[in-house]
């Protein structure tokens, strides 16, 4: 497999061609950003680390079943993945309420939502990644019924996963967001699962172990990530 030109930078990830047209090379990079980009930085090991994690979690929803792009790791810092045909909607479950819901809603931080939600935004950086619903999805050619039908219920299944493979750490999952492509013709989870893209809290103490850690300057980022690996079995040396 050969690694060919750099087809896509950003905020914190490089995606490269291969010589197989269906195969890509997800690079990590120890970028990290804020605020739609507003705040970058460069954090030491944190591409290793995310490439570890995302590792990690991408085989262990293989292993329930999940539907993934991921290949394997090729490095520290990069794996291989399946090329997909991205759909621009992020699914976004929340079991406790952070973040934008207790900015938009006035809920109290914190709060077990019963059922979770189930959120969709559109992957668009200049517009803020707004909200949307299934209705202007479809109306726009965003996604298909059947395609959101279908995304809806395999992000609903990663909760029912990594909730647990979480708990067993004595860990939240707060909130996350998925992205979703088309592999000939199938529903296929892409991106990544990382602590940059979920929100992870102590069950204990609620001390923050994600990237609200950045965002909020409350520093030790990456022990934070580091953390949470050790406590679902990954190693990081």
């Amino acid at each position: 497999m050969e690694k060919r030109q750099e087809l896509y930078a950003g905020k914190a990830k490089s995606v490269y061609a291969t010589d197989d047209p269906d195969l890509l090379v997800l690079h990590f990079r120890d970028d990290t950003s804020a605020f739609d980009g507003e705040r970058m930085e460069s954090l030491a090991r944190k591409g290793m680390v995310n490439n570890r994690f995302n590792a990690f979690i991408m085989e262990t929803l293989q292993g329930a079943g999940i539907p993934t792009h991921f290949v394997k790791r090729l490095s520290d810092t990069e794996s291989l993945v399946k090329r997909l045909e991205m759909i621009p909607v992020e699914c976004v479950v929340r079991n406790l309420a952070a973040g934008g819901l207790v900015k938009r809603l006035g809920v109290e931080e914190g709060k077990e939502l019963v059922p979770p939600t189930f959120e969709l935004f559109l992957k668009n950086d200049a517009l803020h990644d707004p909200m949307i619903n299934e209705s202007l999805a479809e109306t726009f050619g965003w996604a298909t019924s059947e395609q959101l039908a279908e995304m809806k219920a395999l992000t609903f299944k990663v909760n029912e996963v990594l909730k647990q493979l979480f708990a067993d750490g004595g860990l939240l999952l707060v909130d996350y967001k998925l992205e979703f492509g088309l592999f000939q013709g199938q529903i296929v989870l892409g991106d990544e699962f990382s602590p940059d893209g979920c929100r992870l809290w102590d069950a204990e103490t609620r001390n923050k172990m994600d990237k609200d850690r950045f965002r909020q300057g409350l520093g030790g980022v990456i022990e934070a990530y580091e953390e949470v690996g050790r406590r679902i079995g990954i190693g990081f040396d």
